[in-house]
């Protein structure tokens, strides 16, 4: 999708080659290099235009305001020409986007080809060619090679042809550059020779080497070694190791256990390929066990380490020894780096991200009981060059001086070369190279291109890159001719900038007559004509010409002088009171052939009547500009300023706005002095904002307040023309922060800052614990009760309680310390004392300053027990199958009143505590005990309880409960239908043995859709129901024992009319199982259903 500004661009460009015709019409056709542009042209248009840095280098630029190179295209719609530069229509020498990277490419990889990554940016649009080893490539003569956009692409790659340094090289009508090297290696692993390998043989207590001698390979590799049979492989610890560097397995002493087959296992790290080694068989001699020997050490690391910077080193150390040797390490004249960690029980010293300072000699050490031995190596620490600092892009007037430097750091320290378009730069005549240094004198177009630095170490290199334009051009003006209106009386400057290299030779006239300078009139530096003390007489047309020796321009500026603006703002002081409104109006007095425009401003800040919530309205005429400003705030106050500008001048008018409202926060307050019930308080008066402060209001808030308080001062009104108080009547050691509030005639004003917190001193406590009360507990115990004291009212640390008692009628106290200031009850237990005895109680309260006061004396009771006789006549009686019902009487009046009864149940052939329990509460002297077995006998006893525990049970009472009702329903249900009464009558149910007899049925009724039924009892198999008119009912039959009502017999579904009653004639029988027995029947009432 189009970028939307890109119509305007191109319209402003067509204007700007018109404009550049009329400027250059007849002249002949200057030599000119032209400026790029960086990417970015929003910030590329704020450099100058004589030297940028180049972007992505990360250099630091020289900007010199000088002579405005030239530009062949005018932008007039978009900026000045000078400002402006395009990257569309300017010519820029190539800069890398993407540079190739390092590449292990796998030999066994599916995908043969090798991509080397290249992209430039560039205008025009760079081409490509690749170098290898700092040779050029042919890529088009080579099938072996093909260019996709810049990217490289090496196909059926081998470490044989294609291993080596690449480099991109990206060039345009500019000049080219060449990328960093990158390096192109192949990843591969062979395998083993398959020929056997020997046993090795040795003796108990021996230390061995079993050599891995890994096949070809390149990339990194690790080794590990399998013991008898894969997967199991050897564990390394202090007695075996496996060396990352040569592969080999040492144990320093073999035990029998280490006998068998070991297998070396090697692992490319790119390509993830494993291979395994031929067996080693390991045996034990049988001519004896290996004596005690000193450590041998066979595996180190090199004398000498290199290891790049950042990267982690790992120097390995081990030995064969008998005893075990135990491996330490140290760093000579040095300290091992905090971040160094030990591996492999010892063996291998690793230091993670190394760095210069970790360089230095490391020493191991192997020792056991039969002696030491030692090895030392040198760990040398290099780092790959580092710009300090690059060249940036720079552009000269032909003839001048170009100096560069790049520096960088580097260990061992860099060296420096020079390449110029991809070639390397010679020193010569005019060109000097001095490492980091590069002079060319007296530049000239030819020397125009990409320059680069190359800083380099054994290690690495790294490239910087410029763009060198020469700048060749006649005097070009942007804009011709230019109309200028100036103020009588006023300075008025004539600009003339031309764009042209090298600087033009500069000349004024005023129409035909050249101009000579004056104490009114003079030429600057920069070739501005000034006019002082400008006059009506110095209208007219002005001409500035440049000239070099490659052509020459004219600017013409006609000079118009028109009288000074007046400009008139009034009221210039106006005070007014919050919320009110006021007008300030801005007249402008101008000659009435320019324009006019306004602006306001506050503090010297622009007015923005959108953002300022509806208080700011403008009214504006031709010459006056009115601002209103409505509901007026504290923030409004200042001073407002009217802009007023014409194209020939600007006058600026000031007036000043007071706004009275209520005080500013006070200063911090600051707490002088503190005692344990006053603070001593100072702050500094806030702006009053032009209405006195009458009134200080000191607040204060604790962990225990609701939020800010007022609290008590002395004096007691604090006026506003103090800055100190007291605060009193405050706790004691407690937490304050203090603020102060003013008031003035207008209002209240917000708050200062809060002090700093501070904490009260300690004093005894005041304040004694509320609603003293207690009783229960168990027998012979005393409990006291108390309502805690707040943290707020202890006054200090240690604060606790002491609780006092004496029974009635006796003299002395008894006082107990209770030391947790969270405490709300004490007990106190003695046997001698019956239930219920009265006695006198108060509570004080103390901490580390003293004893506080005391609570009121109260009366409290000591505990009356558990009770003690267990309830009496116990009664049981089985309600049915599974209901017994259980009464008993109270046990006689007596300490230890019961709250509740607790009945315990279980059968006869159970033990006590296999049964169940169920409780009452208050009074309840009966129980019914549900859920029980049918024709099962219990044992129940009772229990009372109160809050202290419970009575002992009464003896057990045994119950049997009744046989279970009839499992047979009722058969053989008819029913004879006549209008709404039905006849119903069944055969009746015969109880089975171990089931109860029948004592009669119970007929239930209900209408279909509700849920309450109602029932009909009849000792017979008969019955005869009326029922009501209009529905659908559902009748069903069961029988009713002593053990309860046995199984309902199907539902009949009877449907009434309504209002229509059926003749006696008009009947009908019903029948739900086959046959016709039929019996008399019995009518009786209806009744809710109830038990039997």
């Amino acid at each position: 999708m189009g970028s939307p500004w890109k119509p305007l661009l191109l319209l402003s460009i067509f204007s700007g080659l018109a404009d550049l015709a009329r400027s250059v019409a007849g002249r002949p056709v200057p030599y000119a290099a032209v400026l790029r542009m960086k990417p970015d042209s929003s910030s590329s248009s704020a450099l100058s235009p004589r030297a940028r840095a180049r972007q992505g280098r990360g250099g630091v630029a020289s900007f010199i305001q000088d002579w405005p190179p030239f530009s062949r295209v005018g932008l007039s719609a978009l900026g000045s020409q000078e400002d402006y530069r395009s990257e569309e229509s300017e010519e820029f020498g190539p800069v890398f986007v993407q540079e190739p990277d390092d590449v292990i490419f796998a030999l066994d990889s599916d995908d043969k080809k090798v991509t080397l990554s290249c992209e430039a940016r560039g205008s025009p649009a760079p081409t490509y060619s690749w170098l290898i080893n700092r040779t050029h490539i042919d890529v088009e003569a080579d099938i072996h090679y093909s260019l996709i956009g810049g990217n490289l692409v090496i196909h059926n790659a081998s470490e044989a042809v294609d291993f080596g340094r690449y480099q991109c090289r990206a060039e345009n009508s500019v000049g080219a550059v060449l990328s960093r090297e990158a390096l192109l290696q192949f990843a591969y692993l062979g395998v083993f020779s398959s020929r056997p390998r020997g046993g090795v043989s040795v003796r108990e207590g021996q230390g061995v080497v079993l050599m891995c001698t890994p096949p070809p390979h390149s990339a990194e590799i690790i080794y590990s070694w399998v013991f008898n049979e894969f997967p199991s492989f050897v564990a390394e610890d202090s007695r075996r190791f496996i060396s990352q560097e040569t592969g080999n397995l040492y144990i320093s002493k073999v035990q029998p256990s280490d006998v068998g087959s070991y297998i070396c296992l090697v692992k490319n790290t790119v390509t993830s390929t494993r291979v395994l080694s031929p067996p080693t068989p390991l045996t034990l001699k049988t001519d004896g066990i290996m004596g005690e020997y000193e450590p041998k050490i066979e595996v180190h690391f090199p004398p000498t380490v290199l290891a790049a910077k950042g990267v982690t080193v790992r120097l390995e150390c081990f030995a064969l020894g008998n005893p075990v040797p135990t491996i330490t390490w140290r760093k000579i004249n040095g300290n091992i780096p905090k971040k160094a960690r030990l591996r492999k029980s010892q063996a291998v010293l690793e230091i993670p991200s190394v760095q210069l300072e970790d360089s230095g000699s490391y020493e191991c050490k192997a020792e056991n009981s039969r002696g030491g031995t030692t090895f030392r190596g040198h760990l040398q620490v290099y780092t790959m060059p580092l710009w300090i600092s690059m060249i940036n892009d720079s552009q000269l007037d032909s003839g001048e001086q170009l100096q560069w430097e790049c520096r960088a750091t580097g260990k061992p320290r860099p060296t420096y070369r020079w390449l110029r378009n991809g070639e390397p730069l010679t020193p010569q005549t005019r060109v000097g190279v001095l490492n980091g240094e590069l002079q060319i004198r007296k530049v000239q177009p030819a020397d125009s291109g990409m320059y680069q630095c190359v800083a380099e170490n054994k290690y690495g290199s790294v490239y910087s890159s410029a763009e060198l334009k020469i700048l060749a051009s006649a005097p070009v003006f942007s804009a011709n001719p230019v109309t200028t209106i100036a103020t009588v009386g006023k300075e008025v400057s004539l600009e003339c900038r031309p764009r042209a290299s090298p600087k033009p030779r500069i000349t004024w006239k005023k129409g035909e007559r050249r101009i000579q300078a004056s104490r009114r009139i003079s030429v600057l530096r920069n070739n501005t004509l000034r006019i002082s003390n400008s006059s009506r007489a110095d209208e007219g047309s002005y001409t500035c010409r440049a000239e070099n020796q490659f052509g020459s321009a004219e600017l013409m500026t006609v000079l118009l002088v028109k009288e000074a603006m007046r400009v008139e703002l009034i009221p210039r002081r106006v005070e007014v009171t919050v919320g009110e409104s006021v007008v300030l109006s801005c007249k402008a007095s101008h000659d009435p052939s320019l324009d006019v425009s306004f602006q306001w401003l506050l503090n010297n800040r622009p007015l923005d009547a959108e953002q300022d919530g509806g208080h700011l309205e403008y009214i504006q005429t031709a010459s006056t500009a009115d601002l209103m400003i409505r509901s007026i705030l504290l923030k409004h106050a200042g001073k407002y300023g009217c802009r007023v500008q014409t194209s020939a001048d600007t006058v600026f008018a000031e007036a000043e706005l007071l706004v009275r409202g209520p005080p500013g926060p006070p200063g911090v307050v600051i707490v002088e002095e503190i005692t344990d019930t006053v603070a001593t308080l100072s702050w500094s008066h806030g702006v009053d904002n032009h209405s006195p402060v009458s009134t200080y209001n000191v607040q204060a808030r604790s962990p225990f307040s609701l939020g800010w308080q007022t609290v008590k001062t002395d004096p007691e009104h604090v006026t506003g023309d103090m800055e100190s108080s007291t605060a009193v009547e405050l706790n004691p050691w407690v937490e304050y922060e203090f603020r102060v509030v003013a008031t003035n005639a207008i209002g209240t004003g917000d708050p200062s800052s809060p002090s700093r917190a501070v904490r009260t001193k300690e004093a005894v406590p005041s304040v004694a614990p509320a609603n003293v009360s207690g009783g229960s507990g168990r027998r012979h115990e005393l409990v006291i009760s108390w309502e805690p004291v707040s943290e707020e009212f202890q006054n200090g640390e240690g604060f606790g309680y002491i609780v006092a008692f004496r029974a009635n009628g006796t003299r002395g106290w008894k006082e107990k310390m209770v030391t947790s200031a969270d405490s709300t009850t004490y007990k106190y237990r003695d046997e001698t004392f019956p239930p219920l005895t009265p006695f006198e109680v108060k509570v004080g309260v103390y901490n580390n300053k003293g004893d506080g006061p005391f609570s009121q004396v109260v009366t409290v009771f000591s505990a009356e027990g558990e009770p003690r006789e267990a309830p009496i006549e116990v009664k049981l009686s089985a309600m049915s199958s599974s209901e017994i019902k259980v009464t008993w009487k109270a046990p006689n009046p007596g300490p230890g009143r019961p709250q509740g009864y607790e009945v315990s149940y279980w059968k006869t052939s159970e033990q006590e505590e296999m049964g169940k329990k169920t409780r009452t509460v208050g009074n309840e002297t009966t129980v019914l005990l549900s859920g029980l077995e049918g024709n099962t006998p219990y044992l129940i006893a009772v229990k009372g309880f109160n809050s202290i525990g419970q009575s002992p049970a009464s003896s057990p009472v045994q119950a049997t409960t009744r046989k279970n009702p009839p499992s047979h329903p009722p058969s053989n249900v008819m029913w004879i239908q006549e209008g709404n009464n039905v006849s119903l009558s069944w055969d009746p149910v015969k109880a089975m043995d171990n089931e109860s007899d029948v004592i009669g049925y119970k007929v239930l009724l209900r209408q279909e859709g509700r849920g309450h039924s109602q029932v009909m009892r009849t000792p017979n198999s008969a019955a005869v129901l009326t029922l009501p008119e209009g529905g659908t009912y559902i009748i069903e039959v069961r029988a009713v024992s002593e053990g309860g009502e046995g199984a309902a017999s199907s539902q009949i579904r009877v449907l009434t009319s309504s209002g229509v009653r059926a003749k006696s004639a008009q009947s009908s029988l019903h029948s739900l199982p086959s046959g016709l027995a039929w019996t008399p029947v019995l009518l009786v009432l209806m009744v809710p259903s109830a038990p039997w």
